[in-house]
């Protein structure tokens, strides 16, 4: 008896090891955790969770954690850097996507029964037609580190956890705890639109604030995405990823 519990407890031990160890793969050269170039911006990453519009975390988020190449961190890091004498904020809500999320959003937008976020985030699109109209696709730009979904918030707002739908007027809709963008993050709807017509003047102007700051540290916008950000030096520009979103401290 003595022997067997032996055993089974050198067992548990390996198998305790082997989580550690798992959990513990170091970063792809090249790549660091946000929080140690830039403290602090601050960050909301969506997928690792169920506020997003699949309402339960993607697959590859271990951790809550805004991984992204150097280069791209740095750009960040000058950014916050411009903007934190006037009372705002970065706000990172997507960086680095391993390939197996992005074949997870679409394995979900072929499953007509999951309905459940619909009324939140597209309101007025199937899911199925996601990838037809530009919002989601088998290849994204995340999965080489250097794409950044983002907004600006006053320094010391927080998301109060509003329930609207995407789209609705600020104030009523779901609250992300930033500035008037026109609609919530991840508001797949025609109004997320850069040049969206219809989104009020507070809006657009703070589109514009977004886009201008973004576009002097080296960034480029999405046209169909006001959040969507894409370092134009990125340093993988043909290579995707799919190792998970690790903790910190995992180097």
């Amino acid at each position: 008896m003595k022997r067997r519990g032996g055993t089974q407890a050198l067992a548990a031990l390996a198998a305790a090891f082997c989580t550690v160890a798992a959990s513990a793969q170091p970063l792809p050269q090249g790549f660091v955790h946000l929080a140690d170039v830039a403290p602090a911006i601050r960050q909301d990453i969506r997928y690792a969770g169920s506020r997003n519009f699949m309402g339960r975390p993607a697959a590859g988020y271990r951790a809550a954690e805004c991984v992204l190449t150097r280069r791209a961190a740095e750009a960040l890091a000058s950014a916050q850097a411009e903007i934190a004498p006037r009372g705002l904020t970065l706000v990172v809500w997507d960086c680095y996507r391993p390939q197996r999320a992005v074949a997870d959003f679409m394995a979900w937008t072929r499953d007509a029964t999951d309905q459940r976020m619909r009324a939140i985030y597209y309101p007025r699109v199937d899911k199925r037609d996601l990838s037809v109209q530009g919002y989601l696709s088998s290849r994204s730009t995340h999965s080489r580190g250097s794409t950044v979904d983002l907004g600006l918030a006053r320094s010391g707002d927080a998301a109060a956890g509003g329930t609207g739908a995407c789209a609705e007027p600020h104030g009523t809709r779901i609250d992300d705890g930033v500035l008037d963008f026109g609609t919530a993050y991840d508001c797949f709807d025609t109004l997320s639109h850069v040049r969206a017509p219809g989104i009020g003047r507070e809006a657009a102007t703070n589109r514009a604030l977004l886009a201008g700051l973004m576009q002097r540290h080296g960034f480029r916008a999405y046209a169909k995405e006001w959040w969507h950000f894409q370092l134009r030096d990125e340093p993988f520009p043909t290579q995707s990823f799919d190792f998970p979103v690790p903790p910190r401290g995992s180097r």
